[in-house]
């Protein structure tokens, strides 16, 4: 039986140990999301600045795969306006996002990651300015990712119905189709999302798998397993999707159901073969 978790973090703490536990766990693939400029000591003042994060991210992830099948995910992260804009005018932060993204797009071109992401908004109060310039970031996110033909993560605000409509109208505008789009740190709504068209990567929280799998299949699960000395165990740990597979079917649900959320679903939104 395959059980993927759609967004993992590796940074400071277990590391490749955090990998064995998902294993022995029972899990066998994942997505590797990378951090924050700053979690690799980086300070970026120049688009290229970010390659050398890119690359870091996807070493890590070559040798991931000695462990389970991994699989890359790139991008700059909202949150990096700030961190920019401590140092520069937000403007400036805003341009070098979008050119950072560029370089992430080129990567994923030549096959050494497969998604965009984590991009966004901030999920913490911010300016209109930076709040406008953010959606700018995510738009150019959404062209770069039309253009070469891959999925995105999603990081942005809490839930809200408005907001994912907001932001499927923003993929819209570049032809990016819905589904393409994943929400990540989504909350169980599998019935909006699906009357929406993004896909909704649920996080493992409580009983949030089985309120899900209550509503339909089309989801994917996640942790958001974070890696960070400072706070163990955050958000989730790395065993929390192979428990909650085995609840699922404990609870009734059978292995074709979860071969669509861990299989089909990842395999159609990310255009890569897991079976």
């Amino acid at each position: 039986m395959y059980v993927t978790d759609n967004h993992m973090h590796l940074y400071n703490h277990l590391k490749f140990k955090a990998l064995e536990q998902f294993k022995n766990a029972g899990g066998t693939h994942v997505f590797l999301v990378n951090l924050l400029s700053k979690h690799y000591g980086l300070k970026p003042t120049k688009p290229e600045d970010y390659l050398e994060m890119f690359k870091k991210h996807i070493s890590m992830v070559e040798k991931a795969n000695k462990i389970v099948r991994a699989f890359a995910v790139i991008g700059v992260h909202p949150a990096e306006i700030t961190l920019l804009g401590g140092r520069m005018k937000v403007q400036r932060a805003a341009e070098i996002m979008k050119k950072a993204i560029d370089l992430a797009g080129r990567l994923i071109e030549e096959g050494k990651a497969v998604a965009l992401g984590e991009v966004g908004r901030p999920h913490y109060k911010v300016s209109k300015e930076i709040w406008d310039l953010s959606n700018e970031v995510l738009l150019h996110a959404f062209e770069v990712a039309k253009d070469v033909g891959c999925a995105v993560q999603l990081h942005t605000e809490s839930y809200t119905y408005e907001g994912i409509k907001e932001i499927a109208e923003m993929a819209d505008k570049v032809g990016l189709k819905r589904y393409k789009v994943v929400k990540h740190f989504s909350p169980p709504k599998v019935k909006e999302f699906e009357e929406v068209g993004i896909f909704p990567s649920v996080i493992c929280l409580n009983d949030y798998a089985l309120t899900a799998a209550k509503q339909g299949d089309r989801f994917l699960l996640e942790t958001d397993y974070l890696d960070d000395k400072n706070r163990p165990g955050a958000v989730l740990g790395p065993k929390t999707v192979p428990r909650k597979v085995k609840e699922l079917l404990e609870k009734g649900f059978d292995e074709k159901f979860i071969y669509k959320i861990c299989v089909e679903n990842v395999e159609k939104v990310y255009d890569v073969d897991i079976d």
